[in-house]
């Protein structure tokens, strides 16, 4: 626990300095754009899908007025299940050069020895990872409606499932720029990166606050990554 506070800290202390601060604003923009896109695009569906199914004037005076207000709750509601997927999948595009920022400030040795990832590798990553986090959310969905009676147990498992996600995401983010052999494990436990994922899912439910979350996230497992690096060097030795 303690190695992920402190690589918190001090991944928050480089948030708004230089060109971190411009990646997040960067990143920042760019998410709220496709965020705005798909909202737009979930109102329009939501609007013909019932349209079709026959809610319009002709059913009731004021039919339309209420498909257009259901439709925007229904986009609203699928814009927040996707908005950690769409931020996740823009810093992933953003990630090499937060995490490289990071380690020329605090391990400038690590970041000469490490691999840039080309373009098309940082889009390919992305687009795994924003599948992987729709393919999981969705899986999960049909358990966390039936969990929706508890009150809280839907939240509880959206964040479980996001917080493995993000937690694997964002230790790769940094460890594939450093991995000498495909497959070769990472340093960090288990526990410490769903701890980092957890705090990160937990940030990105906070309005205003999920804006930072995901640079936040990138710049922490940055430290994470080298920081238990050199502790299972120091074990070693």
């Amino acid at each position: 626990m303690g190695i992920v506070l402190s690589s918190l800290a001090l991944g928050f202390g480089q948030m708004f300095q230089g060109v971190v601060l411009r990646l997040l604003l960067k990143s920042a923009a760019v998410t709220l754009l496709i965020f705005t896109m798909l909202a737009g695009l979930g109102w329009y569906g939501a609007d013909w899908l019932l349209a079709l199914a026959g809610l319009g004037e002709h059913l009731f005076t004021g039919a339309g007025a209420v498909r257009s207000v259901a439709s925007a709750i229904l986009a609203l509601i699928g814009a927040w299940l996707l908005w950690r997927i769409v931020a996740l999948a823009v810093i992933q595009f953003y990630a090499d050069e937060i995490v490289l920022a990071v380690e020329r400030r605090h391990y400038p040795e690590a970041a000469t020895q490490a691999r840039e990832l080309a373009m098309p590798a940082q889009l390919r990553q992305a687009l795994r990872g924003a599948g992987r986090a729709l393919l999981a959310n969705l899986i999960a969905a049909p358990f966390a409606l039936a969990l929706a009676f508890t009150g809280i147990g839907t939240a509880l498992l959206f964040w479980a499932v996001n917080a493995w996600l993000l937690g694997r995401e964002l230790q790769d983010m940094v460890w594939l720029r450093h991995a000498h052999a495909a497959g070769e494990q990472a340093p960090v436990s288990t526990a410490a990166r769903l701890t980092l994922g957890g705090v990160v899912a937990a940030l990105m439910l906070v309005p205003f606050v999920n804006f930072l979350a995901p640079v936040l996230g990138a710049a922490s497992a940055t430290h994470l990554v080298h920081r238990s690096q050199s502790a299972r060097a120091d074990k070693a030795s």
